[in-house]
C-alpha cells in the first residue's frame, strides 16, 4: 500500500493545479426542491469496475465489483432516483461532516468558545448532534471536477462550509477526491482548511453488501485490526474509556461472521442494537496507510479491505434498517442488510480530552486518506 504515499503528498500540495486540469463529463440525475441540478459522474477502470457518484452529498450511488468468477455486481446500498435520497435515507454513500458521528448534547468548546449544534439524534432518551446536524455535508451540492488518467479515473469534489453553518465556527474549504484505480481500489483523499478554530471529522458512509444485495450481511467474515474499542452510554456517546476487546464479542482480530455473536448478552451490543461502535486501530505508525478491516463474503468470494490513516473505524452492521426503505431494483433493505466501515477520529472527541484531537486551526491543513480495495478469492 505504499504506492499511495506519493499521491497523498502531491494531493496536499497541488489540488488546485489538479482541478485546473479537470474535464467535466456527467449526466443529469434530477433536481432538488430548490431547483438545484444534481449530476452523476461515472468512474471506470480497465478491469470493468464502475463507480457512480453524484454531487449531492458527494454520494456514491453504485460500485460494481467482481466475484471469484469475474461476475460483476453492485455491492453498495442506495436508491434508483434522486427522490429516494431527498426523501430521507440513513446517509447511503455520502460524505458526512463537519463532524462524522456523535457530539454529546450538541455542544463543545474550542479555544474558550462554546458552540451549540442542532440536536438531530436520540438514543436511550439522550440527545446529541449526529453526522454534522440537520443539513450536513450529505445534504449539500458539491462542486465536481472529473479527470480520466492513464491508470485511474478521478473525481474532485469541493464544498465551502460557511462560518456558523450548523453551529460550527469558521469558513471551511473542503476537498474530497475519489479515485478508482486499475488495482480495483477506491482511494479517498480528504483535505480542508479553516479561517477560524473549529473541529472536523470527515468520513464516508457507504453501506456495503458483498453479495450484490441478495441477502443480509450476517455471514460476511469480518476482521478488524483493532485491540480496543470505545464503550458508550445509552445515547451511544463514548464514556471516555478505551476498553480491550479481549474475551468479548467485540473481538474481530481473527475473521468472524458478523452474525455469529451479534445478539449475545453483552452490554455494548444491547446498547447499540448490535454492532455500531468505534474501534481503535492497532496502528504501528502515526500517519501511514494501515489495514483497518478485511471482509469476505464466502459464497461470491468477494473481499473488501479498508486501509486508512485514521485512528479509528466505526463498524456499523445496519441495525436500524427495518425493511421500510426500498432500494435499488426494488429491493427492500431489511435489518442488517448492509455494513459500514467509517474510518474516523473517535465520536465526541471535542468533549473527551483523552481522545486524539479533532481541532483544526487557521494555517493548518486537515488531510487524511482511506482506501477501499476490492478483491476476489
Amino acid at each position: 500500500m505504499k504506492l499511495f504515499r506519493c499521491g497523498l503528498i502531491s494531493f496536499g500540495i497541488s489540488v488546485l493545479f489538479l482541478i485546473s486540469a479537470m474535464v467535466l463529463a456527467s449526466e443529469p440525475f434530477g433536481e432538488l426542491p430548490d431547483g438545484s441540478k444534481v449530476e452523476v459522474y461515472t468512474l471506470t477502470n480497465k478491469n470493468g469496475m464502475q463507480m457512480r457518484v453524484m454531487n449531492y452529498g458527494a454520494t456514491v450511488l453504485s460500485i460494481t465489483a467482481p466475484d471469484h468468477d469475474g461476475k460483476m455486481a453492485d455491492v453498495v446500498l442506495g436508491c434508483d432516483t434522486l427522490d429516494g435520497y431527498v426523501a430521507g435515507v440513513p446517509y447511503f454513500g455520502a460524505v458526512v461532516g463537519r463532524y462524522g458521528n456523535r457530539i454529546a448534547n450538541g455542544k463543545f468548546t474550542v479555544e474558550g468558545k462554546e458552540c451549540t449544534l442542532p440536536l438531530n439524534d436520540k438514543n436511550g432518551g439522550i440527545e446529541c448532534s449526529l453526522h454534522g446536524g440537520l443539513k450536513g455535508f450529505d445534504k449539500v451540492i458539491w462542486d465536481a471536477f472529473q479527470k480520466t488518467g492513464d491508470n485511474s479515473d478521478t473525481l474532485v469534489l469541493h464544498y465551502r462550509s460557511k462560518d456558523g453553518e450548523e453551529g460550527y465556527p469558521g469558513n471551511l474549504n473542503v476537498y474530497v477526491v475519489y479515485t478508482l484505480t486499475d488495482h480495483n481500489e477506491w482511494v479517498i483523499h480528504y483535505r480542508a482548511t479553516t479561517d477560524s478554530p473549529t473541529v472536523l471529522n470527515l468520513t464516508q458512509h457507504t453501506y456495503f453488501n458483498l453479495t450484490g444485495a441478495k441477502r443480509d450481511i450476517l455471514d460476511h467474515q469480518m476482521m478488524l485490526n483493532c485491540g480496543h474499542y470505545t464503550p458508550t452510554n445509552a445515547g451511544l456517546i463514548p464514556t471516555g474509556e478505551i476498553a480491550t476487546v479481549e474475551g468479548t464479542p467485540m473481538d474481530f482480530r481473527t475473521p468472524t461472521a458478523i452474525g455469529q455473536r451479534i445478539n449475545e448478552d453483552f452490554e455494548a451490543l444491547k446498547l447499540g442494537g448490535g454492532y455500531d461502535h468505534n474501534w481503535v486501530l492497532s496502528r504501528t505508525t502515526d500517519s501511514e496507510l494501515e489495514l483497518a478491516a478485511r471482509v469476505k463474503e464466502p459464497e461470491s468470494g468477494r473481499v473488501l479491505e479498508a486501509w486508512t490513516t485514521q485512528p479509528g473505524v466505526q463498524f456499523y452492521a445496519g441495525n436500524f434498517l427495518d425493511g421500510t426503505l426500498t432500494g435499488k431494483n426494488g429491493v427492500k433493505y431489511e435489518k442488517r442488510f448492509g455494513f459500514c466501515l467509517e474510518t474516523q477520529h473517535y465520536p465526541d472527541s471535542p468533549n473527551q480530552p483523552n481522545f486524539p484531537t479533532t481541532e483544526l486551526k487557521p494555517g493548518e491543513t486537515y488531510t487524511q486518506t482511506t482506501v477501499f480495495k476490492f478483491l476476489a478469492e
